[in-house]
């Protein structure tokens, strides 16, 4: 059911039955549909149910637009929006009769930044309580916004304590304002929690008059990672220049592997795989690496 509603999210909230069916079984659709996650608007069309508006909910609540919907708020980018408003009240104050659910929060004190909270706390408040990779996403889109900066993050990480310390810890390290889109800080968290070191956000590889952008490089290497949304090719101009490109960096020894929002969100495992195989295969490198999995036939021979 997940998957359906990840597929929503990446057409805007909508799409009709073909789409989403080439990428999710009829049968995710229904459980989708039967649950609540997603409702029909029109014949063959497909969305996302309306969320509820944050400000509305924590005037209710005389509290403040906090976590996930605070980042959203503050338009940084988010892997996945949240079902219902986030809100953060006093501690110690109960919760307000209201038509309009919600997630409630407490706290001893919080910044507010008018009817949401700072900047840096909603980033704070996302690192404690959301999965790395979500967590990371929100942190990386705000340092690159220059809505955050990294020095303020890391020392308020550091003093943080209580539950979600140490994850913010975390995040809070990895954090990169390099990196563009959500896909590639997803993609560059599950790098961070497999283990492997060494690629960087946005490599440029300069040499004459060619130049291009890596979503993630190894320079050491010369390993590149690419993370393509469903549009990545909108175009044939678009794809020729990409082939070009990718001819080009091939050229000048780089071996480039891209992987799809579908590998990403979806087939960690074999992304991880892929790219421990392709380290393993670097010259100087002596590692031997066996592929298991439904994939492996795709670095046989």
């Amino acid at each position: 059911m997940s998957e359906v509603v990840d597929v929503l999210y990446r057409r805007a909230g909508t799409a009709r039955f073909a789409e989403l069916r080439a990428l999710v079984s009829a049968r995710a659709i229904r459980t989708a549909l039967a649950d609540g996650a997603i409702r029909r608007i029109a014949k063959g069309v497909y969305a996302l149910p309306p969320v509820p508006d944050p400000l509305a909910a924590a005037r209710a609540q005389g509290g403040l637009v906090s976590h996930l919907s605070a980042a959203v708020a503050h338009g940084f980018s988010v892997l996945d929006l949240p079902d219902k408003p986030q809100i953060t009240v006093p501690r110690g104050q109960h919760r307000r009769l209201s038509p309009i659910p919600c997630d409630l929060h407490w706290a001893d004190e919080v910044s507010s930044d008018g009817l949401c909270t700072g900047k840096l706390r909603t980033v704070l408040d996302c690192a404690r309580t959301l999965p790395f990779e979500a967590a990371l996403t929100v942190a990386d889109s705000a340092l690159r916004l220059g809505a955050v900066d990294r020095s303020q993050l890391l020392i308020a990480a550091a003093e943080l304590t209580g539950p979600g310390s140490r994850r913010a810890r975390r995040v809070a390290a990895a954090a990169d304002a390099r990196a563009e889109s959500p896909l590639e800080f997803v993609l560059r968290s599950v790098l961070i929690e497999a283990g492997i070191d060494g690629f960087e956000p946005q490599v440029v590889v300069r040499d004459g008059t060619f130049s291009a952008r890596i979503d993630l490089g190894h320079p050491g290497l010369l390993i590149a990672l690419e993370a393509d949304g469903f549009a990545y090719h909108s175009t044939r101009t678009a794809l020729t220049r990409d082939c070009h490109r990718h001819v080009n960096l091939t050229l000048r020894g780089w071996r480039l592997l891209r992987f799809s929002w579908e590998d990403v969100m979806f087939d960690r495992q074999w992304v991880v795989t892929a790219i421990r195989a392709a380290i393993a295969g670097s010259p100087g490198h002596h590692n031997v690496l066996e592929i298991h999995g439904h994939r492996g036939d795709a670095f046989a021979g």
